[in-house]
C-alpha cells in the first residue's frame, strides 16, 4: 500500500451511513440532563417571544382604539418582562451549551486518543502525524459544536415552529396555507444541494489535512531545512498546498451559501403573498391587528425553517469530519489481545522462534522460516547488513507486529496468546530512536516504572553513566528538557533512554544500537555497568560497532531472511564467514 503523504488526498475507505449519526448521538447520552435543561430554558424564551405578535394584535385591534391606557401600560410591562426573560435565558443557555460542548469534546477526544494508542506501528508508518493530529483536534471540535449548540437550537426551533403554526392557524387558516405553499420548493432546494455540499466539504477536509501534515513535517525537520537552505523552495511548496486549500474552501462556501439565499428568496415571496392576500381579506375577515400579528408570526415561522435548513446544511458539512473520526475509531488494532488471552506469569526469559516468517508487506518476507532458542540469562547479539531484519527480530519479540507464519514463545508461552500488558511489562526496550518526552529528566527515566523512588532512578542513571552529566545541569534530575530532548546531545538522550529501560528491571532487555552515539570513554565505563545489570537477564543487543558485542554468549548474523551464522565471537572468527569479514573490515577502518 502506498504511503499517504502530505500532498496526497486521503481516500475514504468507507461510505457514510445514517448509523454514524446514532453513534454521534451516543456522546450526548451522558449529558441528557443538561440537554433537557437547555431545551426547557430555550422553550421558555421562545414561547415568551411568540407572545409578542399576539400582544401587538390585541393592542392594535382593541386597546388603542378603545383608549385603554392602563391596559396599554400592562402590555408594555409584558414586553419588558419578555425581553428580560429572553436575556436571562440566553445567558444561561450560552453557559450550559459551552459546558456541554466541552464535555462532548473531552469524551470524544479521549476515545480517539485511547484508540490511537492501541493501533499498530503500521498505522503510523503509513500516515503523516499531522493528519492524525488534525482528526483528534480540528475535526472533533467541529463535530462537538454541531452536537452541542446547533442540535439543541434546532430542537428548540422545531418546537417553536409548531407553536407558531398553532397561533397562525388559530388566527387565519387561509393565510397560513398560503405561507406553507412555499415549503415544498424549499425542501427541494435543500435536498438538491446535499450531495454537492458533502463532496465539497470532503475536499476541504482533505486539503486541510494535507496542510496540517506538511506544517507538522516542516516543523519537525526545521533544522534540516535551514541546514540545506530550503526555506524558499519549501515556501513555494506551502503556497501551493495553501492555494489548493483556499480553492476547495471557496468552492464549498459557494455551494454552501446557495442554500440560505434561496430560502430567503422563497420566504420573501411567501411574505409578499401573505401581504397581498391579507390586504384583500381585510375587507371581510382580517383586521389590521391580525395582519400585523400574522406577518410577525410569518417571520417567526421562517426563521426556524431557515435555522433547521442551516442545521441540516451544517450536518452535511460536518459529515466529512465525522467520517474521518469514525474511520479512525474503526481502524482495526491488529495487534491486540486474543479473546482468550491470559496474563503472562513472571518469566525466566527463555525465548524461542519456531519457523517464523514475517514481512511488512504481503508477499515480501523480511524473515523466512527463522528458528532459534535463547536460554534465560543469555546475551544475544544480532548483526548483519542494514535492512536485513535485526530490528524486526526484536520488534517481533515485543509483539509490535504479528508474524505471518510460525510461533514465538517466552518460557513456553505463545506471545500471541498472552495479554500485551503482561508481555511488554516484563521487557525493557531501548529502541534506536531515543525519544525524550517534555518534562524533567527524573520523569523521563521513571516513565516505564511510575512507582520507582528517586533513589532507584538515580541508581539506574549511575549504572549507565548518566548521573555525572545530569548533575552538571542547572537543576540536576529536576532539569526540564524539551520535547524530543532538543536540549540534550544524542549521546545524553541515549543514556537517559537506557536508564529508563533498565529501571523497569526486566527479565528480557532489548537494546537497539544502545551505544551508537556514546563516545569511547563513556562506552568503556558503560560496559562495566552493563556487566552487572545484564546478569540473570536475557538480553538482545543490536550494535554496528562490533567491539561492543565480543563478550556476547552468542552472536547471530541475520542475512538473506535467515540466520546465516551463529556462535561466539571466537567461533565466528574461526569460520571466516560473513561475521569475520564485517569484523576485520571494521577493525581495519577504525585503526586507520
Amino acid at each position: 500500500m502506498a504511503r499517504n503523504v502530505y500532498n496526497v488526498d486521503e481516500s475514504l475507505e468507507i461510505e457514510f451511513n445514517a448509523h454514524y449519526l446514532k453513534r454521534l448521538a451516543a456522546y450526548l447520552k451522558p449529558h441528557i440532563r443538561t440537554v433537557v435543561i437547555c431545551l426547557v430554558i430555550m422553550l421558555i424564551a421562545s414561547f415568551s417571544n411568540i407572545l409578542i405578535p399576539y400582544l401587538m394584535k390585541i393592542s392594535i385591534d382593541t386597546i388603542i382604539p378603545e383608549r385603554q391606557t392602563n391596559m396599554l401600560y400592562t402590555v408594555c410591562a409584558a414586553f419588558l418582562a419578555i425581553i428580560l426573560i429572553s436575556a436571562v435565558c440566553l445567558h444561561a443557555r450560552i453557559i450550559m451549551v459551552n459546558r456541554l460542548g466541552q464535555g462532548i469534546v473531552a469524551t470524544m477526544r479521549k476515545d480517539l486518543f485511547v484508540h490511537l494508542q492501541k493501533l499498530p506501528f503500521t498505522y503510523y508508518d503509513d500516515r503523516p502525524h499531522g493528519k492524525i493530529i488534525t482528526r483528534v483536534v480540528n475535526y472533533v471540535n467541529s463535530v462537538s459544536d454541531l452536537l452541542s449548540g446547533s442540535l439543541i437550537n434546532v430542537l428548540t426551533e422545531f418546537f417553536s415552529m409548531f407553536i407558531v403554526l398553532g397561533f397562525m392557524f388559530s388566527m387565519n387558516v387561509q393565510l397560513t396555507l398560503i405561507c406553507l405553499a412555499a415549503m415544498p420548493i424549499m425542501i427541494f432546494v435543500v435536498f438538491r444541494l446535499k450531495t454537492l455540499n458533502r463532496a465539497a466539504w470532503q475536499r476541504v477536509s482533505n486539503k486541510s489535512s494535507n496542510m496540517n501534515a506538511y506544517i507538522h513535517e516542516s516543523i519537525a525537520g526545521m533544522k534540516v531545512t535551514q541546514s540545506f537552505v530550503r526555506e524558499d523552495f519549501n515556501k513555494d511548496l506551502f503556497e501551493g498546498i495553501q492555494t489548493d486549500y483556499k480553492k476547495s474552501w471557496m468552492r464549498a462556501i459557494k455551494i454552501n451559501n446557495v442554500v440560505s439565499p434561496s430560502i430567503e428568496i422563497i420566504s420573501t415571496i411567501a411574505n409578499c403573498a401573505v401581504i397581498l392576500f391579507g390586504i384583500a381579506l381585510m375587507k371581510t375577515s382580517v383586521s389590521a391587528g391580525t395582519l400585523v400579528a400574522f406577518l410577525g408570526y410569518v417571520g417567526r415561522l421562517w426563521n426556524p425553517i431557515i435555522n433547521v435548513s442551516n442545521f441540516y446544511n451544517q450536518v452535511i458539512n460536518n459529515m466529512a469530519y465525522l467520517e474521518r473520526i469514525f474511520e479512525t475509531m474503526d481502524e482495526d488494532p491488529k495487534i491486540q489481545d486474543a479473546p482468550d488471552a491470559y496474563e503472562l506469569p513472571p518469566i525466566e526469559g527463555k525465548v524461542e522462534f519456531t519457523h517464523v516468517t514475517f514481512g511488512y508487506e504481503e508477499g515480501i518476507p523480511i524473515l523466512e522460516d527463522l528458528s532459534f532458542t535463547v536460554n534465560p540469562g543469555q546475551r544475544i547479539a544480532l548483526v548483519g547488513p542494514t535492512g536485513a531484519g535485526k530490528t524486526t527480530v526484536i520488534n517481533l519479540i515485543s509483539r509490535f507486529y504479528d508474524i505471518q507464519e510460525g510461533c514465538i514463545t517466552i518460557d513456553g508461552h505463545d506471545i500471541s496468546k498472552v495479554t500485551l500488558n503482561s508481555l511488554r511489562s516484563q521487557m525493557g526496550v531501548m529502541l534506536q530512536d531515543s525519544f525524550i518526552f517534555s518534562g524533567s529528566i527524573m520523569d523521563n527515566i521513571r516513565y516505564g516504572r511510575l512507582d520507582a523512588t528517586d533513589e532507584e532512578v538515580i541508581a539506574a542513571a549511575k549504572a549507565v553513566c548518566a548521573h555525572e552529566f545530569i548533575m552538571e545541569m542547572e537543576m540536576g534530575y529536576k532539569t526540564q528538557v524539551n520535547e524530543r530532548g532538543s536540549r540534550l546531545s544524542v549521546g545524553q538522550r541515549q543514556l537517559i533512554s537506557f536508564a529508563r529501560a533498565l529501571l523497569a528491571d526486566p527479565k528480557i532487555l532489548i537494546l537497539d544500537e544502545a551505544t551508537s552515539s556514546i563516545d569511547t570513554r563513556t562506552e568503556q565505563a558503560l560496559q562495566k555497568g552493563l556487566e552487572r545489570l545484564l546478569q540473570n537477564r536475557t538480553s538482545f543487543v543490536i550494535a554496528h560497532r562490533l567491539s561492543t558485542i565480543r563478550n556476547s554468549d552468542r552472536i547471530m548474523v541475520i542475512n538473506n531472511r535467515h540466520i546465516e551464522e551463529a556462535g561466539t565471537h571466537d567461533e565466528l572468527m574461526k569460520m571466516k564467514g560473513h561475521y569475520y569479514d564485517l569484523y576485520t573490515t571494521q577493525t581495519r577502518f577504525l585503526s586507520q
